[in-house]
């Protein structure tokens, strides 16, 4: 295989990892600090896309704008539902948590095909942005050069406020033992409800991000969502870390896939997952526990 070919396959699947790392950390947030299972996260993520396309279309708001406008919204809206739906489900078993996402992404993706159709709606790409880099063994547009720029700077500053913060460190507290926290004067629900919107602001901000590379249209969340949850199965479900390091390597596991036999690339992922599930169950500490 030639290397320029898999230098530019290696590329893509950067950027297909920087939408998997950027959905799951969102993900190992809301799992890890609220033990909910989000299924809706790419409800979320389909939201952030169609926000910032509806700030351009009907307010002529422009990308960058947008860029921090849409997540902000979609983040409001899941501090709504956490305070109406979410945190009635903290003290239920996982899997009811699991079910009632999945059915609030089907009531959200069917909220919006019903009011824009099914088609996908074209979001221009930021002239600022246009053009790119002959690299020689590939042309790289600088948009998604950019995507990858962005995506790694928004993990890497969700990482340190979790783990190397007094904030991040109050946010675990209160995950852990929230009655003794919340007696030092801490707002816990209110904690907790922010932590919902910020891991729902990720994935929004991952569809604007991914808007002007993919058409907008009501089932974008549900095509990735699979992948997401299987990387941060892989990764360690609530670590952020794992999370973040599973989407970038399963991203180019999954593009160089794709040019070495096409037919196992929307497999390998899972592939990946049983492996590394059934190592893990025959690791020492599991077999001692």
């Amino acid at each position: 295989m030639p290397l320029p070919v898999l230098l530019g396959q290696f590329i893509i699947g950067l950027i297909n990892g920087s939408f998997y790392a950027l959905l799951g950390v969102g993900l190992a947030i809301i799992f890890g600090m609220l033990r909910i299972v989000h299924f809706a996260q790419g409800a979320f993520f389909m939201m952030g896309a169609f926000v910032a396309w509806m700030l351009l279309g009907y307010a002529n708001i422009n990308y960058w704008l947008a860029l921090i406008i849409a997540p902000l919204l979609v983040a409001v809206i899941g501090l709504v539902l956490e305070r109406t739906l979410i945190r009635r489900l903290y003290a239920l078993d996982h899997i009811y948590s699991l079910l009632i996402t999945f059915a609030l992404a089907m009531m959200i993706e069917s909220l919006f095909r019903n009011f824009f159709g099914s088609a996908g709606a074209p979001y221009a790409m930021p002239a600022s942005l246009s053009g790119g880099q002959n690299l020689g063994f590939m042309f790289l547009p600088y948009y998604r050069l950019w995507v990858i720029f962005a995506a790694t700077v928004c993990c890497a500053m969700t990482w340190l406020i979790i783990e190397k913060t007094s904030l991040g460190a109050l946010l675990r507290a209160a995950t852990e033992d929230p009655k003794l926290v919340q007696s030092f004067g801490v707002n816990v629900p209110r904690m907790i409800m922010l932590t919902y919107a910020a891991g729902v602001g990720l994935a929004a901000l991952a569809g604007v991000l991914a808007a002007p590379m993919y058409s907008v249209y009501a089932n974008m969340g549900s095509n990735i969502i699979i992948n997401v949850f299987a990387i941060v199965v892989i990764g360690g479900m609530g670590s952020i870390l794992g999370a973040i390091a599973g989407g970038f390597t399963l991203g180019v596991v999954e593009a160089l896939t794709k040019l070495i036999y096409p037919q196992g690339s929307a497999t390998v992922i899972f592939v990946v997952m049983i492996v590394v599930l059934l190592y893990r169950s025959k690791s020492p500490s599991n077999q001692a526990s």
